[in-house]
């Protein structure tokens, strides 16, 4: 029985749709199966040949041809595939019906005939799994004729609709990607804003570390500390006086604080200036005759409620800011005036020359005799924000000691000419000899 139901599939398979087409016959009635030879296995699914149109075919043309060919050929075996599986189902359960049938007659019939199954595969898998082999090597190959059309067919040479859709997934794949920066943008913009201060506040505090540390490691001071130095202006000429090597940056606020100690009458004259170009009076600290103390801000005037006269010791730091031209004096610690309006949204101008003991009429020069600061002086120190009040009470109580970020107190950022002389002193001590 079962060579007879393997020749039956196999004829199926061989023969394609013809059983497919048959009508299912009504209970009761016999089938006469009939074997096939084995070369009518071919022939149920001949491959027509693709007539190539025209003359010869430049390459690019041909592997297309071929391409199109292989795909047909696939698409027709898949069919094949289809109606063979179709047909033994069919013809499965029109055997399952025989079998139930009284069948020792139609055996002994079929024993009767040649048999010539023997020669063709028994089981119908079989077929099946040559068939899918054929169309998996027939697939291989579609896909080598592919990659090989991609290499030497340029991208112009592709059809338009391939071509289209091409350009419609780069379009969508750039916008993805232009949206994506745009939003990295954005989160890089508002964490720069957020951080942007504070980030500032700390390089400028990395930035005068690093100059401090610099100017220490360079400098050979003859002091015991480079800071514990004072400059000694004992006449009131126009020649004394000491520079700053260092300049300002552009300002906005500004704390400048240092120790005097003056018993010149009248007047102490100049502790120091600071002038740019196209104004001399940037920024002054003068007593001049029997005035007070005045701070001149790009050449506006402020008085000051200070008294230091009087040859001992004493520690000044003045404050001021652009917004709205507020300013503070401390003496010795202890806040003793504060106005507004000196100068305001006035930025102090960068790059100019910071003088000790002169007033300049010029950048640098021209100085007036009446008007030069006649004493001592240490710890003049520029910070560029407003120092707070606390601060600066430690730093006159000598608890604390903050250089500068901006102009600091060492020996080789200053220099003295004309019979100036830079002296060893520790103000702090030298303060407790003057109570």
């Amino acid at each position: 029985m079962l060579p007879v139901v393997a020749g039956l599939l196999l004829a199926v398979a061989a023969g394609g749709r013809g059983a497919a087409g048959e009508q299912e016959s009504p209970p009761g009635s016999r089938f006469v199966c009939t074997s096939l030879p084995l070369d009518a296995a071919g022939a149920g699914c001949p491959l027509p040949p693709v007539p190539m149109q025209g003359g010869a075919l430049p390459p690019e043309e041909e592997l297309k041809a071929t391409v199109l060919q292989l795909r047909e050929t696939v698409l027709q075996q898949k069919e094949t595939i289809g109606s063979q599986r179709e047909a033994i189902r069919e013809l499965t359960g029109k055997l399952s019906r025989c079998e139930s049938t009284d069948g020792k007659p139609w055996k002994k019939e079929m024993g009767k005939g040649k048999d010539t199954m023997g020669d063709l595969p028994r089981d119908p898998a079989q077929v099946i799994d040559q068939l899918s082999r054929t169309m998996q090597t027939l697939k291989d190959r579609l896909e080598s004729l592919e990659h090989q059309l991609r290499a030497n067919v340029s991208y112009a040479a592709l059809p338009n609709d391939l071509r289209e859709m091409l350009q419609r997934r780069l379009g969508d794949l750039e916008r993805q990607l232009l949206s994506k920066v745009a939003e990295l943008e954005d989160e890089k913009s508002l964490l720069h804003n957020e951080t942007s201060a504070h980030r500032q506040k700390t390089e400028t505090a990395l930035n005068a570390l690093l100059e401090r540390v610099s100017e220490l490691e360079k400098g050979s001071s003859a002091f015991k500390s480079p800071d514990e130095f004072k400059v000694s202006l004992p006449l009131r000429t126009n020649y004394l006086y000491g520079k700053i090597k260092k300049t300002l940056p552009e300002l906005y606020a500004f704390t400048v604080c240092l120790w005097l100690r003056s018993s010149a009458s009248p007047g102490i004259g100049t502790p120091f200036s600071y002038a740019v170009p196209g104004q001399a009076n940037e920024i002054v600290l003068i007593e001049w005759g029997n005035n007070p103390i005045e701070l001149l801000i790009n050449d506006k005037v402020a008085q000051l409620p200070l008294f230091i006269s009087d040859g001992k010791w004493h520690h000044i730091c003045i404050t001021w800011t652009t917004r709205d031209g507020m300013w503070e004096a401390f003496q010795d610690g202890e806040k003793l005036g504060t106005g507004e309006n000196l100068a305001p949204w006035h930025p102090i101008k960068p790059g100019g020359v910071l003088i000790l003991g002169q007033e300049q009429d010029t950048v640098g020069g021209r100085f007036d005799a009446t008007q030069a600061f006649v004493g001592d002086m240490s710890q003049f120190n520029i910070w560029d924000r407003v120092l707070k009040a606390e601060d600066i009470m430690n730093i006159a109580n000598c608890s604390t000691n903050m250089p500068g970020n901006i102009i600091p107190w060492v020996d080789n950022n200053v220099d003295v000419f004309g019979g100036a002389t830079k002296w060893p002193v520790e103000t702090c001590e030298e303060r407790l000899l003057d109570l």
